[in-house]
């Protein structure tokens, strides 16, 4: 999945994922439950469930960008929000979707700086 963002390099990109995991991989768990259900049977289920998480909290931290004024909305951007936000909003208060964004966009930005360290 990380061959679909077209700023990264797909190997560098999984090594600063591994490196990422270390480290985070409770909160990859924790997004993966909210985002998947019951994340024990969807890690099992589903391969590279950590990259469709990183892909996520990429979009996540791109979004804010837009949302935030920082650069311009694309296309799309409304639909994506939704989109984002269903995901992880399913019967969770306010207070859990901004914990869960928080999550997410902290997850991009560590994943960018490991990345950039690596490279």
């Amino acid at each position: 999945m990380l061959e679909s963002k077209a700023d990264y390099d797909y190997l560098r990109a999984k090594k600063a994922l591994e490196i990422l995991m270390v480290d985070r991989k409770n909160e990859f768990r924790v997004l993966a439950e909210v985002i998947f259900g019951n994340a024990q049977k969807s890690m099992t289920a589903k391969k590279d469930w950590e990259e469709f998480i990183l892909n996520f909290c990429l979009d996540v931290k791109s979004a804010f960008k837009g949302w935030s004024g920082q650069e311009e909305l694309p296309p799309f951007a409304d639909k994506q929000a939704l989109t984002m936000l269903r995901q992880i909003c399913r019967n969770k208060s306010m207070i859990e979707l901004t914990h869960f964004l928080n999550i997410s966009y902290n997850l991009g930005e560590e994943f960018d700086i490991i990345y950039r360290r690596i490279g």
